[in-house]
């Protein structure tokens, strides 16, 4: 009788122990998990994509962000111009996607601006941006590209008023296909509005191209400025290209350049 004792004692606490053992494990496993969540959320590429001057169909475009597991954006509707650049002192992006057409930034947003380039804060432009500032001519150098909406003098140098062209269908060729930018990305067909007449630094580093007559022949390139990486992309008017698979992976890869975050 009382080995029968012992024996049921002793499976009672080799069950406790199994069972501890078990919660431990699982705890273990779920703190593992929590763990690997939060690290997977500090990985996050922090975007904050400015709009405004310029109107656009909103639920299409930001489903394209909303499509990315990579990065965590936010909207910034500019509604005084250029309202995000005032105060700099609290930014925490690693990349400003420009999406914007506003007109007007102070001198102050200026070199607030620039100090976030020089801090390294990456810049992916994206189509009718190159139309923002237009008497911000600092802005050229940065984006790397200038569209005038009137025949304009600088410096003593004359240039001609571009144009801009809707639902074109045109072929985008990859010139570059060694970049991160395009890596995965072949010569693709698109439907699309055009911009010609644009005025370019020498110092891009062209990875698209067209040969449309309605287009200039760049439509996207990479350059630095100050300490920051900088990515124009020429085509992006409707919901029509945020769906094509192209424009997806070119916007996402071009996100992680500027945020020298490339696979």
């Amino acid at each position: 009788m009382k080995s029968a004792r012992k024996i049921i004692r002793a499976k009672t606490v080799m069950t406790s122990i199994l069972l501890a053992s078990m919660v431990c494990f699982c705890s273990c496993t779920d703190l593992s998990q929590t763990e690997k969540y939060s690290q997977k959320q500090q990985q996050k590429i922090k975007v904050v994509v400015l709009t405004g001057g310029h109107e656009f169909e909103e639920k299409p475009f930001f489903s394209l962000f909303d499509s990315y597991d990579d990065i965590e954006y936010v909207k910034a509707q500019l509604k005084d111009e250029s309202e995000i650049f005032e105060n700099i002192s609290n930014w925490n992006y690693d990349v400003m996607v420009l999406f914007n057409m506003t007109q007007n930034i102070s001198e102050k947003r200026r070199e607030n601006f620039v100090k976030l380039l020089e801090r390294g804060v990456g810049v992916v432009a994206l189509h009718h941006s190159i139309g923002a500032f237009p008497d911000w001519e600092q802005y050229r150098k940065i984006i790397g590209t200038k569209f005038y909406w009137e025949e304009t003098e600088v410096n003593g140098v004359k240039y001609q008023a571009g144009s801009y062209k809707h639902d074109v269908d045109f072929k985008v060729y990859v010139k570059d296909s060694e970049h991160p930018i395009t890596n995965g990305i072949t010569d693709f067909s698109i439907h699309d509005e055009t911009y010609k007449g644009c005025v370019f630094e020498q110092d891009n580093q062209v990875l698209l191209t067209t040969d449309h007559p309605t287009s200039d022949e760049t439509l996207c390139w990479v350059r630095n400025y100050a300490n920051a990486r900088v990515c124009y992309i020429q085509i992006g008017h409707g919901p029509g290209v945020y769906d094509d698979t192209n424009y997806q992976r070119l916007v996402l890869q071009a996100i992680k350049w500027c945020a020298a975050k490339e696979d």
